[in-house]
């Protein structure tokens, strides 16, 4: 989440997702349906004069995922598409205030590639693999699909782009595997903000670092480390004095109900943020493979 002169809700530098820099086999295809919880705290700039701003979203999420070859390098792309429920009380001026709305959020496509350490394989020829190191490049990029409404402070769409280019580094020990991976987003304007003419937001630096042990046939346990900063904004030439520093941790799970099937359950928190937003989020999501080999 980002506080950005209003409240949005979208994939966002809050998220942690490990092995996103791992090998799999090519020419598959997987869908994923999942459903996710946020609650908390978010803190407003003084101007405004809200306080106690309690926000529950709700989101459910649907995605598409292929593994592609790229020249002999392995690799996927996928879309997220994902609605929400919010609801929220505040103190506006020292006056009980209530918001709800639902509906679309913002989409996001990302492509990745694993430029080193992770060959292109068929699913025959993946059984062999083993992984050592890996170095790998993506590029999601944000729509501006979310419901959103200029004349209300909270809203489910950001009303802009992002771009967000990312380096990763996962390495292998046995069953054990550390990853890290640093991006940049990177904002357009916000042309219809809430009591503003334009809105601007330098980029948020992102870094996420994750220790995953695999337990094998599918099943694996990651501990989960995300750290972001940066993001001042500024609204008609006024900058605010917001600007992001935030930690934080959580755990994933993920095992197999069958072979085409999985389940992968998240769950994060908070443990520092310079703006006094603290926030949970527990997730689950189910995934359907299909393609070559399977």
């Amino acid at each position: 989440m980002a506080i950005l002169g209003m409240t949005t809700l979208s994939v966002s530098a809050t998220d942690m997702d490990p092995r996103s820099y791992s090998n799999i086999p090519k020419n598959l295809n997987f869908v994923i349906a999942g459903y996710a919880n946020q609650k908390g705290n978010i803190a407003f700039s003084p101007a405004l004069h809200i306080d106690n701003a309690k926000l529950e979203t709700h989101t459910a999420v649907f995605a598409y995922a292929r593994s592609l070859d790229f020249w002999g390098k392995s690799g996927k792309v996928d879309v997220i598409l994902p609605a929400a429920w919010l609801s929220g009380t505040a103190e506006v001026d020292g006056k009980p205030a209530e918001r709800s709305v639902n509906g679309l959020t913002d989409s996001i496509a990302r492509v990745y590639v694993n430029l080193y350490g992770a060959p292109s394989l068929s699913m025959k020829d993946f059984a062999s693999y083993k992984q050592d190191t890996i170095v790998g490049i993506s590029l999601a990029v944000g729509t501006p699909t979310g419901q959103y409404n200029p004349e209300k402070l909270v809203n489910l769409g950001t009303n802009r782009w992002y771009i967000k280019p990312e380096i990763g580094i996962s390495k292998a020990w046995g069953d054990l595997t550390a990853e890290f991976a640093a991006g940049m987003f990177n904002f357009t304007d916000n042309n219809q903000p809430f009591q503003g003419g334009t809105l601007k937001q330098k980029p948020i630096y992102n870094m996420q670092g994750h220790l995953i042990y695999n337990f094998g046939k599918g099943t694996w346990l990651a501990v989960d480390a995300n750290y972001y900063t940066g993001g001042r904004t500024t609204m008609d030439g006024r900058e605010a004095n917001n600007m992001q520093q935030n930690w934080r941790v959580g755990g994933t799970f993920s095992f197999p109900i069958s072979k085409q099937m999985s389940i992968k359950l998240n769950g994060s928190t908070g443990v520092y943020s310079r703006t006094g937003s603290s926030f949970d989020i527990i997730s689950v999501a189910w995934q359907y493979r299909w393609g070559e080999g399977l």
